[in-house]
């Protein structure tokens, strides 16, 4: 699998050695295979951290990895306005996915993981500009979709997250602990799940556009 060529910007590797000095960072998908990993290395880099799940017992996990617990459904979009309005971040970052346990059972999910693409993007674009927050950095894949739903779900979060002028995080499949491939890794593009958390924060203070996170030896340009 090759990277989709989707977007406005082209793709570009981050500058992983730039310092990012501490922030405050909402954090929407917080309890997700990705943002569970996410939030500890963030609070340890300085910054200061909120970390929505629409679960609210998984509010203590939250405050286990050291963010402040927020309890919100995106779909609710004037809670989630509120929340971030009551946080004021300084950086949103968007890790929300709807996806299953299971590998198998993807091809149920894809409607609802479609909308949080779309929908949920919407909401978080809203919230962050009601709140003042001018910077956005969000989940995408680094791999090609077929013509459907679920590819033009996609390229509505890519385009609407890079017109907001955020930054648009194209991970190769996760494979890790956690993952639809706990043991061993999938085809590329690919990325250890550890590894594209840390890359992630690393990310933070990057410019507008696309970036792949994926293993470096597979790199590829986007056309």
């Amino acid at each position: 699998m090759q990277d989709a060529p989707r977007g406005r910007i082209a793709d570009r590797p981050a500058d992983l050695t730039a310092a990012v000095p501490p922030v405050r960072v909402f954090v929407a998908g917080a309890t997700g295979v990705l943002g569970a990993r996410i939030l500890p290395l963030l609070t340890r880099a300085g910054h200061t951290v909120a970390g929505m799940t629409r679960t609210p017992g998984k509010a203590e996990l939250v405050r286990s990895l050291g963010a402040e617990p927020v309890v919100c459904d995106v779909y609710d979009a004037g809670a989630l306005t509120s929340a971030v309005e009551r946080f004021r971040p300084d950086l949103l970052l968007h890790e929300l996915t709807d996806l299953p346990d299971t590998a198998e059972e993807l091809p149920a999910r894809r409607a609802g993981n479609a909308r949080i693409r779309v929908e949920g993007t919407r909401n978080l674009i809203d919230a962050a500009i009601a709140s003042g927050c001018s910077r956005l950095l969000a989940q995408s894949i680094a791999w090609a979709l077929p013509p459907g739903d679920g590819a033009a779900a996609v390229q509505t979060l890519e385009d609407a997250v890079l017109g907001f002028g955020g930054v648009v995080l194209r991970y190769g499949q996760f494979y890790g602990p956690g993952t639809f491939y706990p043991d061993a890794p999938p085809g590329a593009p690919r990325i250890h799940v550890d590894a594209a958390a840390a890359r992630t924060v690393a990310a933070l203070n990057q410019p507008s556009g696309i970036i792949t996170i994926v293993e470096h030896e597979q790199r590829s340009p986007a056309g």
